[in-house]
Order: C-alpha cells, then sequence, then structure tokens
C-alpha cells in the first residue's frame, strides 16, 4: 500500500514538472529565435553622437579642427588664397599720429584680393576716420613669407574738436603701397604694411585741389578663414 501511494505522488510529481515546463516552452520564443521586443529594443534606440570639441596639445577647443594637433605648421605648397577671406586689426601711424585700423579681405582668385578697411586717427583737437577700398595683387609663394602689393580710393572724415565751432570735413584720398605677411600657422600671419597716402582737398582762399601726402605704416595680424563658393 505505501509503495503505491508513493508511487503515485511521484507520478503527480512527474506530471506537474512537465506542465510547467511545456508551459514555459510554449510561452516563451522557441530555441534559435530572437525576441522581437528585445531586438526592436536594441535597433531602435537612438545613437548619440559625439560634439565634443577638438582640443589641441595645449588643451585649448580649437577654432579650426585641422590645426588642432598641430598648432604651428604651415601646410606644404605654395599658399591657398582663393575663396579665403581675412580679417586684419592692426595699430600704426598716419604721418606723426597714431592709426587704429581694421581691414577685411576677401580673394576671389589666387592672386587678387578685394579688401575694405576703416582706420581711426585719434588727436585732440583733430581727429580723422579713413574707409578706403583696394586691391590686394600678390603672387602666392611656398613657405611663410608672402609679399603683395596695393593700391586703392577712399574718403577722409575730418573731425574737428570741440574747441572749433566747424562742420566735418570730407576729403578724397587714394593709397598705393606693399605688405608682408608671416605666417604662424596655415590659418595665423603677422601682417606688416606700409602705404602712401595722399588726401585731395580744397584750402581756403587757394585755387585748385592741393594734395597732402601721409606715410601710413600699420603692423598687426591676419585671421584666415576658407569660404567655399
Amino acid at each position: 500500500m505505501r509503495r503505491t501511494v508513493a508511487a503515485m505522488v511521484r507520478g503527480g510529481l512527474a506530471v506537474a514538472a512537465l506542465g510547467a515546463l511545456a508551459g514555459l516552452v510554449g510561452s516563451g520564443p522557441a530555441f534559435g529565435e530572437e525576441n522581437p521586443d528585445s531586438l526592436s529594443t536594441a535597433t531602435d534606440a537612438p545613437v548619440e553622437e559625439s560634439h565634443e570639441p577638438v582640443k589641441g596639445e595645449d588643451g585649448l577647443e580649437a577654432l579650426v579642427p585641422e590645426v588642432a594637433h598641430h598648432p604651428y605648421r604651415v601646410e606644404p605648397g605654395v599658399r591657398p588664397f582663393r575663396h579665403r577671406l581675412a580679417f586684419s586689426p592692426g595699430y600704426g601711424t598716419l604721418g606723426s599720429k597714431r592709426l587704429f585700423v581694421a581691414r577685411v579681405t576677401y580673394h576671389p582668385n589666387t592672386w587678387l584680393g578685394y579688401e575694405w578697411s576703416i582706420g581711426h586717427n585719434p588727436g585732440q583737437s583733430v581727429h580723422a576716420a579713413l574707409h578706403m577700398l583696394s586691391a590686394i595683387v600678390r603672387r602666392p609663394l611656398s613657405g611663410r613669407f608672402q609679399p603683395y602689393a596695393s593700391g586703392g580710393y577712399g574718403m577722409m572724415l575730418v573731425y574737428p574738436g570741440p574747441s572749433f565751432n566747424a562742420a566735418p570735413v570730407t576729403k578724397n584720398a587714394l593709397t598705393i603701397g606693399a605688405g608682408l605677411e608671416f605666417y604662424i600657422r596655415s590659418d595665423l600671419a603677422v601682417r606688416a604694411d606700409v602705404r602712401r597716402a595722399t588726401v585731395l582737398g580744397r584750402e581756403r582762399d587757394r585755387d585748385g585741389i592741393v594734395a597732402y601726402d601721409y606715410f601710413q605704416q600699420t603692423i598687426g595680424l591676419a585671421f584666415y578663414r576658407s569660404i567655399r563658393p
């Protein structure tokens, strides 16, 4: 009797175990198949792109990623100027007075550049602003030194000081000169510029046009960026 009861108990446990196993197999995926829910979760998850800034050897963020790891290297070959924009702040003299100047230059091709500049010549009794449109002509070379010639036309606005009861005077101006750029790296150069500025105007009680010549010299930086057409 005891053997019969024990056999029945063992048989019931076996049937229950087989039933539970069959339920698990029927509810889950078959062997070798992937769970569609887990697959969609893995493949549909958005992948975040890295937007970390490119940093150079000194740990500072580079404005131009190409020069991040070689900040003072100049690319070999002839310097490229075509479709490049340059911003050049500078300081110098106009005649015997101080001059602060800012220039923006665009190069449509390798040998020609169009430049707009504004210069301020401060003074106690009289100060002036010089607006110029110039052409920059050069023959690109290999290496760090790049010479150029310039010529332009513009206007000089002369502002009398507060002690003078007079209106500002506008005069025509012509400039001609040359300059030299020394490249620290491919997008940055030290720029030295010398020009002769001729201001054309009239004097009181004197007929005709009077020309005043000034020697202009400046030194500054030139920041270059490429502009793709």
